[in-house]
């Protein structure tokens, strides 16, 4: 459903678009300087994709935006199909993330999810890992990554059928959703045209090589009800996560 049609569902008669919009919840992601050219964050309850090569910082984006929720009091999820735990939290230590403390408090859950158990999940409409949405009050979802969930189907119909399942599941639990996409930023993103279709929005993160060295960047492709900045803006990882740049990058990017 596309916004507009969204909100005037939801909001009272007699009330401008515009100001429906501006109504809209907004979940602060905790990324340095990038809620600013997203109107203070992600649409609550939305379903956002983050689009990037090896190395372009999708986990660390991530991880950040369940660390903003977990200071503010949330309870947070992290899915992935290919993570072994123990090298994901030993790698997050380095931005003193201690995920294992935080998993022992009940306040972070980690999930490493096996074929066939996504299966089960999608037959089941939500089946264990919603027990632990509902169950723990999550609110934030991270998906890591969408690109290994398309492998475990073989045709393109599989792939768009599950796809849409997934997305049904996300939307359900009311949950603010991140899934990272590993794909070229260059050249088209997502081999499921209907996981972009189903995102609210499309985050790029390009890992380019410098004159020097490979540079980070990030671009806000698409966000529904948000005037976002359609610039591109330089990335750094620092020891306490991603710092977007306060102003944009007018050169040119190369692969």
């Amino acid at each position: 459903m596309k916004l507009k049609k969204k909100v005037e569902a939801l909001e009272p008669k007699g009330i401008s678009y515009k100001k429906k919009v501006a109504m809209i919840k907004r979940v602060p992601t905790g990324i340095s300087n990038f809620d600013a050219i997203i109107q203070g964050g992600l649409d609550k309850n939305s379903t956002n994709l983050v689009v990037g090569n090896s190395g372009a910082g999708k986990s660390i984006f991530a991880t950040q935006f369940l660390m903003e929720g977990i200071k503010r009091g949330e309870s947070c999820l992290y899915i992935t199909f290919e993570e072994e735990k123990e090298e994901f939290f030993e790698n997050m230590l380095e931005f003193g993330w201690d995920l294992e403390a935080l998993e022992k408090k009940g306040a972070f859950v980690f999930l490493e999810y096996a074929p066939e158990k996504v299966r089960t999940m999608l037959e089941e409409g939500g089946g264990i890992i919603e027990n632990i949405v509902l169950r723990k009050k999550i609110t934030r979802v991270v998906i890591d990554s969408i690109t290994s969930f398309e492998l475990l189907f073989d045709s393109d119909i599989e792939k768009r059928e599950a796809s849409l399942s997934l997305f049904n599941i996300l939307r359900k639990w009311n949950c603010t959703s991140l899934l990272t996409y590993e794909g070229n930023p260059f050249k088209g993103r997502a081999s499921s045209r209907t996981v972009e279709f189903e995102s609210d929005s499309i985050i790029l993160l390009y890992f380019v090589r410098g004159k020097e060295e490979r540079e980070r960047y990030i671009e806000v492709l698409k966000m529904r009800g948000t005037k976002h900045s359609r610039q591109v803006y330089p990335v750094s990882i620092e020891k306490n996560g991603m710092v977007v740049g306060s102003e944009p990058y007018f050169g040119e990017l190369e692969e």
